[in-house]
């Protein structure tokens, strides 16, 4: 029996989901995880990338939808601690481990994450900036679950049913468990943060969306009011000199796509997710 569940939805991610998945196993046994990873709607050949590492099993769907292949991969995956992981983010078998562990003792409702990274190396410098005050955000320092990595315990995951059709499924996980009950393991995991600010921008959007679509959704945690968090924030950059310069690109970063993302729901608007696609192209190449 493996230790845990590793649910992995995939779409279009050929160019580099094999040698992520061969890091991320690197040094395990044969069966210590269960491998699963969904290529939903993909054009490319992500399933047979995902095939050829020894120990993935790959569920095929057609709809290009992470919540469908989120719930295709539950229906597939059989072991708990229950581990969701993007096809982009980078991870080490230690630190799946710990946050195995991590869950596998705690016998109330849990969720966790390992601590995320931020690579900005290769970002602009307008976007390394944004990060730099980003990470000082409540969001951040938090009980933070999710943004490529998020695990629940058994009791944990049947506090809902099957996913819901929301864009923000991150989110909605954690707003499931209130502060006291998310855990964050030891170790890391890295995203990649976009390489413009416009690339941002597009994909903030669509976030601000799926975050406000979620006031719509059962939530056990109750969000803390927006004017707090913005003072708290304020707080802590007023006490980093190094970071006055940042903070406008922050607050440009930030309230530009709550803006768009609030005229489009007046207008009805549909926002497609856009992905940051020089990432992928810095991959493929």
């Amino acid at each position: 029996m493996s230790a845990a569940s590793i649910v992995i939805p995939a779409h279009d991610e050929g160019a580099g989901i094999a040698a992520r998945l061969r890091r991320m196993l690197a040094g395990t046994d044969d069966g210590e995880f269960e491998i699963v990873v969904v290529a939903n709607g993909c054009h490319d050949d992500t399933a047979r990338q995902a095939a050829s590492v020894p120990g993935v099993r790959v569920v095929e769907i057609a709809p290009a939808s992470k919540i469908a292949a989120l719930n295709a991969g539950d229906e597939a995956a059989g072991a708990f601690p229950r581990l969701y992981l993007d096809a982009d983010i980078e991870i080490d078998a230690e630190t799946l481990r710990a946050l195995v562990r991590l869950l596998a003792a705690a016998e109330e409702p849990c969720a966790a994450a390992p601590t995320l990274q931020v690579d900005a190396s290769r970002s602009s410098w307008a976007m390394r900036h944004y990060v730099r005050v980003w990470e000082l955000s409540d969001y951040r320092r938090a009980g933070h679950v999710g943004s490529g990595v998020y695990a629940v315990n058994a009791a944990g995951r049947r506090r809902w049913d099957r996913f819901p059709d929301v864009i923000a499924d991150d989110r909605f996980v954690q707003q499931q468990f209130d502060p006291s009950e998310r855990r964050t393991s030891s170790g890391t995991f890295t995203v990649r943060a976009p390489a413009t600010m416009r690339a941002h921008l597009r994909r903030a959007t669509r976030i601000d969306l799926g975050n406000r679509e979620l006031g719509a959704v059962a939530q056990r945690a109750a969000p803390v009011p927006a004017r707090v968090r913005y003072a708290r924030l304020l707080s802590r950059v007023a006490r980093r000199p190094d970071l006055w310069i940042a903070l406008p690109i922050y607050v440009y970063g930030y309230a530009v796509p709550m803006l768009r993302a609030r005229r489009a729901l007046r207008r009805g608007q549909h926002v497609p997710w856009a992905r940051d696609a020089s990432v992928r192209d810095e991959v493929a190449a």
